[in-house]
């Protein structure tokens, strides 16, 4: 498994066990844990929100059923959200990541991210926050999700800590940071600027992107792998997985794990066989022809 050395002596796997499914689960979720432990998966995201708080709880009470050392995985989890609103205030971020910890049963977390923008935001409360949480031993790092630069920069005009990570929608079917950078200067939709050049941004600043739904495409609305709608993608995703011995699902992960940047790829699945197919592509680095080609063959055309 790739390890990505983040900062604060943190050795985090390339792949990020995301949790948002946790309390849907058909498959034990104690399985699930030591299936993503075994396979190098060292990471897990979870968020408040994600089943109502319900997520937290059920890894929770799985992971102390196994014999995996606290110390020897990292916790990150989110908040922000709330319903109808998102909420960035002092007392909420504080009160939030309490009650994350509760429910996980746990002393720290290893990371704290703010779930999307919150265009309320004071950063000066943002950043008494986090340093309160900082101070008590509560949070170890921290990040933020979907926010382009010019917020980020916002944000850094009070909070003293680096804001270690951003997750942001990225996969074969959702290239928008990696179009915008191919077609510079090109009168056609794919040179449009959306996010404000947040690739090149986090690669200067030495942020990590944590790529969610690697397997979607549009939002939320369907996997790419295995779908009649995208044949030529699909061609290719078999032809390298036939090649390197993995699967399509492990390749699609490839193709993001080599990327530069040093990327996160956030897999949400909850089966253990799909669990294993993608650790067991984790150290699979494609070439520079064949990072293209499948770019390529989900459908963009190079300037």
């Amino acid at each position: 498994m790739k390890i990505l050395h983040i900062t604060k002596g943190i050795k985090a796997s390339q792949i990020v066990l995301g949790c948002m499914r946790m309390s849907g689960a058909k498959s034990d979720p104690v399985e699930i844990i030591e299936t993503a432990y075994r396979g190098g998966i060292n990471f897990f995201d979870h968020a408040d929100i994600y089943g109502g708080g319900q997520c937290e709880v059920i890894f929770g009470e799985a992971l102390r059923k196994t014999s995996i050392r606290r110390e020897d995985i990292y916790i990150q989890s989110k908040t922000g959200i709330r319903a109808g609103f998102f909420d960035f205030s002092k007392k909420h971020i504080i009160d939030a990541a309490e009650g994350i910890l509760k429910r996980l049963q746990m002393d720290y977390l290893d990371a704290l991210l703010l779930h999307r923008p919150d265009t309320l935001v004071e950063p000066e409360e943002v950043a008494e926050a986090f340093s309160a949480l900082e101070k008590s031993g509560k949070v170890r790092t921290f990040g933020v999700s979907n926010q382009n630069p010019h917020q980020i920069e916002l944000l850094k005009t009070a909070v003293k800590q680096p804001l270690l990570y951003n997750q942001l929608q990225f996969s074969l079917m959702h290239t928008g940071m990696i179009d915008a950078g191919l077609n510079v200067n090109m009168k056609n939709d794919a040179g449009i600027v959306r996010d404000s050049g947040i690739l090149e941004y986090s690669r200067i600043h030495k942020m990590t992107i944590q790529a969610w739904s690697p397997f979607q495409y549009g939002f939320f609305e369907g996997a790419f792998i295995g779908n009649e709608k995208f044949p030529k993608l699909n061609t290719k995703l078999h032809e390298l997985a036939d090649k390197y011995g993995a699967t399509p699902t492990g390749i699609a992960i490839a193709w993001i794990s080599s990327h530069p940047a040093a990327m996160q790829s956030i897999i949400g699945t909850m089966t253990p066989q799909r669990i294993r197919e993608v650790a067991a592509a984790a150290d699979i680095t494609l070439t520079r022809p064949e990072w293209y080609d499948l770019y390529r063959s989900a459908g963009n055309t190079l300037p």
